[in-house]
């Protein structure tokens, strides 16, 4: 029997196959276990530093590379997980990355968490057990989900992360909230208002602290005392704006203008005001937060801080469809600008006792 030898070109494939250097033997070199190799690899927690800085020497010395991945079919879908669809700020969101989904030929798959709690991996392990072509979370319904958990979403994935929850390595959009804070009470201080009372979010939310920062910090630049009584926290919700509000107007000298948390705790102020006889704004000036559809709805229409919610979810939606044009190496750290937009709800405050 006669042995052809190999030709060149089948030779080349054949020592590059018993050459490849395999997770295995960087395992071995390294002296961890392979699950250990591919926690590193794939930029996972749960691996001390002494433990991977000998995973990527071994990475190194071994000459190891990584396959080329090929590219995913695309399914033509894109997840949008949030928590609540019964607010204006949950239909803008929603609204913004629908037409953007639909704009680059895909469709939305809805979740609503309703906050949950106790099994936030319910719906986490629904979403990895199907084909999406890249997932949309909304930062209130990831709150109770740890980092290392969403890094196990396969598909590409972006926090709209308000609230701040998140950093360095998770790809977030948010919004600019000391900014709009600052320009809220800056507006409310030209027009004359020295007693400006502020109805905040929840105090572990940093969008909220934030907010409130660009509050104190406006009071400050302007000359003006930082008086702790005009402080009260809120819920972002018009039940917590009504409850803030009737705390500051039972004050022996109550604030002549608030600063509401978000536009539906400024519909609680007006409810308030409304309770007591007062107008809005000749007794009391009202800014809200957000600039929802309720703003217009709202008499008078309410003076807000723009927070560009339907872009917010334009750019996530577009990220995860088209990541090689939005995004690099690194994670995506975007914020939008906030910006006021002035109404019918602020004056110049009127010289008269109220009671």
């Amino acid at each position: 029997m006669t042995i052809e030898p190999l030709a060149p070109s089948t030779r080349k494939r054949a020592a590059g196959k018993r050459n490849r250097v395999t997770i295995a033997m960087v395992a071995r070199e390294a002296g961890v276990s392979v699950p250990t190799v591919s926690k590193v690899l794939n930029g996972r927690d749960a691996v001390g530093p002494e433990t991977r800085r000998k995973v990527q020497d071994a990475l190194s010395s071994t000459g190891y590379q990584r396959r080329a991945r090929s590219e995913p079919r695309k399914v033509g879908l894109v997840d949008f997980v949030i928590t609540e669809l019964d607010t204006a700020w949950a239909c803008e969101l929603l609204r913004g990355a629908e037409q953007e989904a639909y704009r680059l030929g895909s469709r939305l798959v809805l979740t609503v968490t309703h906050d949950r709690q106790d099994n936030p991996r319910e719906w986490l392990r629904t979403l990895t057990s199907r084909p999406t072509d890249g997932v949309v979370l909304v930062g209130s319904s990831t709150r109770h989900v740890a980092a290392a958990r969403l890094r196990t979403i396969e598909a590409p994935f972006v926090v709209i992360d308000q609230f701040g929850w998140y950093d360095h390595d998770i790809p977030t959009i948010g919004a600019t909230n000391w900014a709009g804070g600052f320009t809220a009470t800056e507006h409310l201080i030209g027009l004359g208002h020295r007693r400006i009372g502020v109805i905040t979010g929840p105090d572990d939310v940093r969008c909220s602290l934030e907010r409130l920062d660009g509050y104190r910090a406006a009071l400050r630049r302007a000359g003006l005392p930082v008086d702790e009584s005009l402080i009260r926290q809120g819920d972002f919700y018009a039940g917590g704006g009504r409850r803030g509000a009737a705390s500051l107007l039972d004050l022996p000298e109550p604030p002549t203008a608030v600063f509401a948390g978000s536009d539906q705790q400024a519909a609680g102020v007006y409810e308030e005001a409304h309770v007591r006889g007062l107008r809005v704004p000749d007794d009391l000036s009202v800014v809200g937060f957000d600039d929802t559809e309720v703003c217009e709805w709202m008499s008078p229409h309410l003076t807000t801080i723009r927070q560009p919610l339907a872009q917010m979810a334009v750019i996530a939606v577009r990220n995860v469809l088209e990541p090689a044009h939005t995004g690099g190496e690194q994670p995506l750290r975007l914020e939008l600008s906030t910006s006021l937009v002035v109404r019918e709800s602020t004056a110049a405050p009127r010289d008269r006792v109220r009671r």
